[in-house]
């Protein structure tokens, strides 16, 4: 059988080759699957039927090629050869190899199986490159492949991180390849360069359709460089490791051009792309992302908010709670996540409480010692910890000087002491910005909680870098994509309406409400020295109490009967 199979791939190579579209779908003859150089091919892999693959007609001035598969979620395993060793194959969703082609060799085959026992829709594509390209991978030291192409890709709750193979630069076939550590001449391959690409998909966007054809646009350098976000340069001499922040639901691709600055020449690595969660998960996978002690906590939020937004100056206390939940509810959850290892719906009861307990607080100091300037300091402090979060992630969260965790810390809190400090001398308008912006940016975090959105992403980046140690090394690289410039539409009208709506309220009105704890000492002493104030007859309180058990005591009594029962006296 193995004789036969070796004869019609002879047979195959000596017939000479039709060009094919831009995508190839279907199946080649039963166990043997056709390929063509820079044309897609889509196919479906079985666990019984492995499938034998080949590529014929290459080129003569074609130095290597690149030869990559991709799936959804599912593994698949691509090999030079039948028997699966693990510096001749590799198995997973992005995985590919490098053919160094010998001299007249004409005809590549290869083999690829899944070990899934479920049916997976592959798509594969084979690149050629000459001898003036970089070869990716081509100094490996760390993986299992002589030369490796591939980019791993690791993920969890805060960060994505990427790693791959130094390259080397091409050589004719029939060469030896440059040395990869001796020495650091301008002619070694310590003069490549490495560009990192990041590219969204839709969002809300889980096909795997979606996927295959988005990775179309990753896969060869002209395409990268047209679609996606150029992210960082990396020298020969940095580390090959990227990290990016972690967008769970959210399709994204990453990939690597490595460039010859002196040949002016490149060569793309084999896209790896992440949803940050698990198909495969039966609890909290990638379709079933919020949840439900998520979506009642921010409902409930937002329904506050909503209401502080159009009338928070107007109800001072009920204002006052709203911050008071929002400052105790954020330290305390960074305070117990870092901590403990408590389950995560615990630590949103535990915060709800915290953050409740925190809004009491500030109401009943706010009664009794009637401080106004501590009372809008906390005021000034939460909308600066907004506009601050607002700065990093639009202006400033990738620049290199913010990856060190004591400037970004030094920076984030001047920004957002900045704003009570500047608004001290306006606190009313101070009091209404607050009310405005906080209130309705609650209503965006009530969205992300059943549809995903990046601005969430405004406080929650800052958040994970506060209980992420490591959360300082990534780029947090968002999408911007038609629901985000909806929810932002939405945050921008409630905002404006609310400040609107209060500015015109309030005018001619006191600025802010009187002491309490005054107001309730005058009223005390005025009921006690005028006699004629009908409240001056009440009962004190504990007489009132009395009174009121012995009414319901007697309505457990049983009546009298009427008639007299004492004898008469004659």
């Amino acid at each position: 059988m193995g004789l036969l199979r070796l004869l019609v791939l002879a047979m195959l190579a000596s017939k000479p080759g039709v060009t094919g579209g831009a995508e190839a779908v279907g199946n080649a003859s039963e166990g043997l699957l056709e390929f063509s150089v820079g044309k897609f091919r889509y196919f479906e892999l079985n666990r019984p039927f492995p499938e034998d693959a080949i590529l014929r007609h290459i080129s003569s001035n074609v130095s290597f090629l690149i030869f990559q598969i991709h799936s959804q979620y599912q593994n698949t395993t691509i090999s030079f050869s039948k028997t699966l060793l693990p510096n001749t194959s590799g198995t997973g969703t992005d995985k590919g190899l490098v053919f160094i082609l010998r001299p007249e060799q004409s005809m590549c085959t290869l083999y690829l199986q899944t070990l899934d026992a479920e049916p997976v829709q592959n798509m594969a594509i084979p690149l050629s490159y000459s001898e003036r390209d970089p070869i990716p991978g081509g100094c490996n030291l760390e993986f299992d492949l002589d030369i490796d192409p591939n980019i791993y890709l690791e993920y969890n709750f805060f960060e994505t991180t990427i790693k791959f193979a130094p390259a080397n630069l091409g050589y004719a076939r029939g060469t030896n390849p440059p040395p990869c550590d001796i020495g650091m001449e301008r002619d070694s391959r310590w003069r490549l360069l490495y560009d990192v690409y990041q590219y969204f998909l839709p969002e809300n966007d889980l096909t795997e359709e979606g996927l295959l054809k988005h990775l179309q646009r990753m896969a060869e350098v002209p395409q990268v460089k047209a679609n996606a976000i150029k992210v960082v340069t990396l020298t020969a001499n940095d580390k090959t490791t990227v990290s990016f922040s972690s967008l769970r639901g959210q399709g994204v691709i990453y990939n690597i051009v490595v460039r010859d600055p002196f040949l002016n020449t490149s060569a793309a690595y084999v896209p790896a792309h992440t949803y940050a969660c698990s198909f495969a998960a039966v609890e909290g996978n990638c379709s079933s992302l919020g949840r439900v002690s998520t979506k009642v906590f921010f409902t409930l939020f937002a329904l506050l908010g909503l209401f502080i937004c159009f009338f928070g100056h107007r109800f001072w206390k009920t204002e006052l709670f709203f911050i008071g939940f929002i400052f105790m509810g954020l330290f305390f959850y960074i305070l117990i996540t870092r901590l403990t290892l408590v389950k995560y719906d615990v630590r949103l009861i535990l915060t709800a409480v915290a953050g409740s307990v925190g809004g009491i607080f500030l109401v009943a100091a706010w009664w009794r010692f009637g401080i106004l300037l501590l009372c809008m300091l906390c005021v000034g402090l939460v909308l600066g910890f907004l506009v601050s979060s607002v700065m990093f992630f639009a202006f400033l969260g990738n620049l290199k000087i913010f990856h060190d965790d004591g400037v970004f810390w030094v920076t984030f809190s001047c920004i957002a002491v900045l704003i009570p400090v500047v608004f001290m001398g306006c606190l009313r308008i101070l009091n209404i910005l607050t009310c405005g912006l906080i209130g309705s940016y609650s209503v965006v975090l009530a969205f992300d909680s059943y549809l995903y959105t990046s601005l969430s992403h405004i406080t929650l980046n800052v958040l994970k870098r506060a209980l992420n140690m490591d959360f300082h090394r990534a780029f947090t690289n968002v999408p911007f994509q038609t629901n985000d410039f909806i929810i932002l539409a939405v945050w921008g009208m409630l905002a404006v309406s609310g400040i609107t709506l209060q500015i015109r309220r309030e005018r001619g009105r006191p600025f802010f409400p009187p002491h309490p704890y005054k107001l309730w000492k005058r009223e005390r002493e005025r009921r006690v020295t005028n006699i004629l104030d009908p409240s001056y007859h009440i009962p004190p309180l504990r007489e009132r109490l009395y009174g009121r058990i012995a009414q319901i005591k007697e309505l457990f009594q049983k009546e009298q009967p009427a008639g007299e029962r004492t004898p008469l006296l004659l």
